[in-house]
């Protein structure tokens, strides 16, 4: 499901040029949860990135699900992101003016894959999937921190991905919520979903089917092939 060839990722600073990745070489099957460690800076983030077609790669092959994102057009990329691969942000990104389930919602109507008369009715089982079945006509401002994660959760489900990546997923829940949000990965993974997340927490790293180590945005340990 995701193949990393070589992969270098440089951003142009005032400094001067920033690897904040080199040379990373990765492949995920089906199925897998696999947990990406490091320390703040060693560029997690920028992976998990260039795994969900939101950067692109300075250099190397990326290819996700089949598809070779560094040749993929902006069009191409809007649908991919849309399709195939569901992602959960570190910091929420829900938007305020709109309800708990419209915000579920708006992968769907971005995608169109769905009437629209199933589209409430698939973000309110995504919600009970989460635990906030009597949240989705509230504003996010309603919600605690742990709450509106959920929320961004069962949005990044909304158009059945097979790749869901989250950044720090359980850095703002208290333990209990933080629990049930692991097991609802593992339950993804179990069903075949690949699941990559980054995250400082050991908890998640135990429970993977694999972990892989950033140090300096290099890949510690030899990739499975």
């Amino acid at each position: 499901m995701i193949e990393l060839r070589r992969v270098t990722k440089t951003y142009a600073t005032p400094a001067g040029p920033f690897p904040a990745l080199t040379e990373i070489d990765l492949v995920a099957g089906a199925g897998e949860l696999v947990a990406v460690t490091g320390k703040s800076g060693s560029g997690k983030s920028t992976l998990l990135n260039l795994i969900g077609g939101i950067d692109r790669a300075t250099a190397g092959d990326v290819t996700v699900a089949g598809v070779p994102l560094g040749r993929s057009s902006e069009r191409t990329l809007a649908r991919f992101r849309g399709a195939t691969v569901g992602v959960v942000f570190q910091f929420f990104q829900l938007l305020p003016t709109l309800t708990v389930a419209e915000n579920v919602m708006l992968p769907m109507d971005f995608l169109g894959a769905r009437p629209m008369r199933e589209r409430r009715r698939r973000a309110l089982e995504l919600l009970a999937r989460v635990g906030l079945p009597d949240r989705a006509d509230q504003l996010p401002a309603a919600l605690s921190g742990g709450q509106q994660q959920r929320v961004a959760i069962a949005r990044a489900l909304a158009n059945d991905p097979p790749i869901v990546t989250a950044d720090e997923p359980t850095g703002n829940l208290d333990s209990e919520t933080a629990r049930a949000v692991i097991e609802l990965f593992r339950a993804l993974a179990t069903a075949g979903t690949t699941v990559v997340i980054a995250t400082h927490e050991r908890d998640i790293a135990r429970l993977a089917s694999r972990t892989v180590a950033l140090e300096d945005g290099r890949l510690c340990g030899a990739p499975r092939s």
